[in-house]
Formats: C-alpha cells, structure tokens, sequence
C-alpha cells in the first residue's frame, strides 16, 4: 500500500456541538467539496472511476495488507475529518480492493452493476426504512410485497385474479425478502422442514417443539433433503441450522450433462421410502444455474417426481432465475413453475448492489409454517412483513429492484442475459478451437469450465500421457498467477467429472455476466493464460 502524508490538523474533540455537525452535515466546505467531487465520480463515471482507483486489484500480498491492519483499539477522541477519511478509502482502500467491474472480471458471479444502481443504494441508504415493520417502512413494505408479486408472476405465472387477491392481501405472502440466496435457500428448506414435520395429535409440530419430537412423532431416525453434488454449499448449512444434519444434505451423482441423474434419483427415493428406513424426504432440490457449471436440472422431470410421492420441490435458481426475463431462452428454465418454492438472487442477474434474496412460493399460505410473533413488533393481527420472515431488522433491497425493473423493463435484463449466453458460447468455441486448452463444461447458461492442456505435455500414442495431478498443479499454479498479476481474473474449481470417473479436476471456471465483456477481451484472456504457461511456468517443468 502506498504510503501517504496528511496534513497535520488540529486536535480533534468529540463533543455536543461537533457531532451535531457530523450528524446532520459535512462539517465544513472542504469537506462538502470532497465528499461532491469523488461521489460525483462514482454516481456518474463508475467504470471510469473504478478503472482509475481500482483496476483489477493492485498487486500486493494479503500478508503484507494484514499487517497494515493491526490497531485493535478505538481512539477516544476523533481521529480524521470526514474529507480525510474519504480520501483514505478512495486513494488507499480502493486500490486493493477488487474491481468487479472490470470487463476481465469473469471469474465469479459478482460483476458490474448499472450505474444507476448507486443512485438507488443511496436513496435507500438514505432513507433508512426497516421492512421488518409497518411502523418503520409504510409504503415501502407495500411496494415490497407488490414487487414480490410481479417475480411470483415470473415465476409461476398465475392468473389475474390469482395476483389481484395476493398482491397487498394481509394474511398471505407471495415470499420473502432476505440478504442473500443462503438466507433464502434456507428459508425455503425450513418451510419444507415443518411441512414434513407437520403437527397432529400430542406433537404440536417441529418448530414448536424440536427435531427430536418430531422425529418421534413421526417414526422416524432421521430426515434428508436430496439434490445433484453441484448442489450450492448454502443447502449444507441449511441441514445444520435446520436440525437435520449437513450429513443429510444428500449429493447425488449427475449425468454427462452435468444435471441430477434422474434414474439414481429415483432408486434412492425409492430405497429411502422403504418402511425400515424410518426416513423422511424434506425435499429435492432442482437446481437452475449451478455454481460451479451453470446448469440446469432437468425440472419437469423433477417436478413430476415430487407430485407424485408428496415430496416438496425446492428451486434454487439463485442464478439463472432472471433467464424467464428472455423470450429466447426462457425455455432453459421449463417446469420451474412446479416448484414448491423458488429462490432467486438479486444482486446476481439482476444486477443489483449486494445484498438482496428471493424465496417465492407457490402457495401464498406457505409461509404460516414459520409465523412469529412479539408484543412491540410484528403483532398478532399486523401486516408486518417480519412475522413471515428469516430475517429481522433490513433495508429496502426490494426497493431498488421495483426501480431497477422500471428503468430496464424485462426487455433490458433480457438483453443482459442474452449477452452473457451467446458470448460463452463464443468463448466456448474459442477454447474448443485452441489447441492448447480442452474444454471441461460446454456452457448451458453463461457459466462454462475448461483447463489449460498444452499439447506439448499430451505426448504421442508411443508415449505416457501427462498425468491428472500435474495438470491438475499446472491449471492451479496458472489461475494463481494470473489473479496475482492483476490485469484479468477467471476463478477455479474441482470437479469430478463423469467422464473421469471418480477423478478430481482442477478446471478454470468462466462467469459472463458484464455486458463490457466481448470475445476480444476473452481471447486476450486465453491469449495471456499461455503467455504466463509459456513464460512463468513451462521453463521448470521436466518435458
């Protein structure tokens, strides 16, 4: 980090007068002129902005970065003016931060968002509103619950009279708002939970009275929820915090297309529905975008299943949930409409700000499964969005996507998502065309995996081929790099690949989402990739 000189100031004091002057104002001109002239670079010049403070991230270790970051003590007095502590972020913080912005940015589902989206965080910063309560939102818990309709209407799309009912209806909700996709995964698996677990006689239902009843009231050793190993690590933690063990989270094998294999999944709800298993199915989750690939479960068939063995049906299309925006490629997502609950990421495809979840539900009286009440908020009788709700006290998120959907219109995210598609596929081509990187997942959304396997190290039929662990070591040393160099970044993962039977593969993972992202700069990606192999990485290795 660079080192910096301030101006020496006065002594500062915190007392009544100087921190009305924080609280309510800039405490002088310069301070004014300072906090105008950076937030008027960010509000109007963003990538411009980011280009110049940020980059893609400047080089410099994380060892080295902690150890500026040691002083665990609060000063009594004030340390900087607000003008400084400005500067500080934008002249030292920025530059080591990463630039998710970036064109080159195409390693992880976080990416560039509109410009106007800061306008939005800022209103909503501004304005403060707590959703949990009526009493601290008013109309922005009526516009919450009115944008909630609109995704349900995506999602399920329910007749008139279904919406016209709903929408501001006062004893039911469409879903719920919560920070992220795990807050909503979990959201939906714990109205799964209490659905299976439901009260009768003598048991007045697991969220009353604990699994451990409920596993007794029902004859049953345990509960599990079954979904595809690309599964998102979220559902893990769900099996923790709801009680039933991460254990029984169940990963099932996926097919060549990298989807849950239907006929495995059929023989372990078959085997697990035995009377001697005392088990019961929560739910199966269908994914739509995975993480790791970006495919999508086959859901119709999903879905046909779980009607017919009274399973609950859980989507998680964190990602490609925006996909229903695109006439072209909506098709992608088909049966997702059969799910008992879906989950849907705002700051993901919808390009909004962190942080902003989704869990949509069919039946509008779902979420009475996971009511609670208390005597100064969220009462009895209320319209409290909180009653219904993970989360407690948060902000307005859905504030800015009800704006966000008026500003683009599904026609403009439709846009978005079409780019990000057919430009992995063009990517996917280009990989396919180099001879020396190999193609690992062909992208069904825009997520696509491939690896680096220079021709030179494949050998010749006369020959041993290169071995799996040091191609392996080669594509992990080659992400490294070029996260270290800082001018692009692509992500890796590992995969057990059905073509590779149970062997692991390190494989470099693609995102493209930024609509600044073109086959161009993808090339130069590629094009460097095998400048660093070529250069840093060839010259020490026993060919």
């Amino acid at each position: 980090m660079k080192s910096k000189t301030h101006k020496q100031h006065p002594q500062l004091v915190a007392d009544w007068q100087t921190l009305m002057r924080t609280f309510i104002r800039p405490e002088n001109e310069a301070t004014r002129s300072t906090l105008v002239k950076y937030m008027e670079q960010i509000l109007f010049g963003l990538h411009d902005f980011l280009g110049d403070h940020v980059g893609i991230t400047e080089e410099a270790s994380l060892k080295e970065l902690a150890g500026q970051f040691t002083d665990t003590r609060i000063n009594r007095t004030p340390e900087k003016k607000l003008a400084d502590v400005i500067t500080d972020l934008i002249e030292d913080i920025a530059p080591h931060a990463v630039n998710v912005a970036s064109p080159y940015f195409i390693g992880h589902m976080t990416a560039a968002i509109p410009f106007f989206m800061v306008h939005l965080k800022t209103i909503v910063a501004a304005l403060n509103q707590n959703v949990v309560k009526l009493e601290t939102s008013k109309v922005v818990s009526i516009i919450e619950k009115q944008i909630l309709a609109k995704i349900h209407r995506l999602v399920y799309s329910r007749n008139d009279d279904f919406y016209a009912e709903h929408v501001q209806h006062t004893s039911t909700t469409l879903g719920s708002f919560v920070e992220d996709g795990t807050l909503a995964n979990i959201t939906g698996l714990w109205v799964a939970r209490n659905k299976r677990l439901y009260p009768r006689p003598g048991f007045g239902g697991v969220e009353q009275e604990g699994m451990a009843a409920g596993l007794r009231a029902h004859d049953l050793d345990r509960c599990v929820v079954l979904v595809s190993r690309l599964g998102h690590y979220s559902l893990r933690k769900a099996g923790g915090v709801l009680g039933i063990g991460n254990r029984n989270i169940i990963g099932l094998e996926v097919d060549a297309e990298n989807r849950i294999d239907i006929k495995r999944l059929k023989a372990v709800i078959a085997d697990l529905n035995r009377p001697a298993a005392r088990t019961g199915i929560i739910a199966v989750v269908g994914i739509a975008g995975t993480t790791e690939t970006g495919t999508v479960d086959p859901l119709p068939e999903l879905g046909e299943i779980c009607a017919a063995h009274g399973i609950h049906f859980h989507v998680d299309a964190a990602w490609g949930g925006p996909t229903l925006m695109s006439d072209r490629y909506r098709h992608l997502l088909a049966g997702i409409d059969r799910a008992d609950s879906v989950v849907i990421d705002g700051h993901k495809q919808f390009y909004m700000p962190m942080t902003s979840g989704m869990t949509l539900f069919k039946n509008p009286l779902s979420m009475e499964a996971v009511v609670y009440h208390a005597k100064y908020i969220n009462r009895p009788g209320s319209v409290d969005l909180g009653i219904r709700s993970l989360s407690g006290s948060r902000e307005a998120s859905s504030l800015i996507l009800d704006s966000a959907l008026k500003i683009m219109g599904s026609q403009g995210y439709a846009i978005l998502i079409e780019h990000g598609i057919e430009t992995a596929e063009k990517f996917a081509a280009e990989i396919k065309r180099r001879d020396d990187f190999e193609l690992m997942t062909p992208p069904q959304l825009n997520v696509l995996t491939y690896r680096l396997n220079p021709h030179e190290l494949r050998g010749t039929p006369e020959k041993k081929t290169t071995d799996a662990e040091r191609l392996n070591d080669i594509n992990k040393l080659l992400q490294r790099l070029q996260r270290e160099a800082g001018r692009s970044f692509v992500s890796r993962t590992t995969l057990t690949l059905p073509a590779a039977s149970d062997t692991d593969t390190v494989v470099l993972r693609c995102v493209i989402m930024n609509p600044m992202t073109t086959p161009d700069i993808l090339n130069e990606i590629l094009d460097e990739q095998l400048n660093i192999y070529r250069k840093q990485i060839l010259p020490d290795l026993d060919v």
